[in-house]
């Protein structure tokens, strides 16, 4: 039989597809070429994001879930995929309109975005693929 002190993580994936442009406006355009590379762009490139979500708590006695997962899958729907699957994250995106849209900062906006919605009794961990080989996590500060 579980307990409360029995705490286990669960996981939900999530895909979207969204273009963006890392651009400093401050700088010139060859310090942004320099520091950005490809990635600036001026008429933007794409990126098939993979997303996992993943909250860390105890088991509930009652139901047995740490989290009813169709519940996230819905958070994440509702919040994300249908905020940023098929958008310029600059242009069609206020989440980005003053904030550079690169793996790190899109990670740190997911989790602030989910963050209210998750009982705080739970860890939040936010894992963001850019590419098949370069990711970030974010757990909150």
């Amino acid at each position: 039989m579980q307990n409360k002190e029995t705490i286990v993580s669960v996981y939900r994936t999530a895909q979207f597809n969204a273009a963006h442009r890392l651009h400093v406006p401050e700088w010139s355009d060859a310090e942004n070429k320099e520091v950005f590379g490809l990635c600036n762009n001026p008429n933007y490139h794409g990126h098939n994001y993979q997303l996992e979500v993943k909250l860390t708590g105890p088991i509930d006695p009652d139901t047995g879930f740490v989290y009813d997962l169709k519940v996230l899958k819905k958070l994440i729907d509702v919040n994300i995929i249908d905020a940023y699957d098929h958008r310029n994250l600059n242009l069609d995106c206020p989440d980005f309109a003053d904030l550079n849209p690169t793996a790190e900062n899109i990670a740190v906006v997911i989790w602030n975005k989910l963050r209210p919605y998750i009982n705080s009794e739970l860890k939040l961990s936010i894992k963001l693929y850019e590419t098949e080989r370069n990711y970030v996590k974010y757990k909150g500060n």
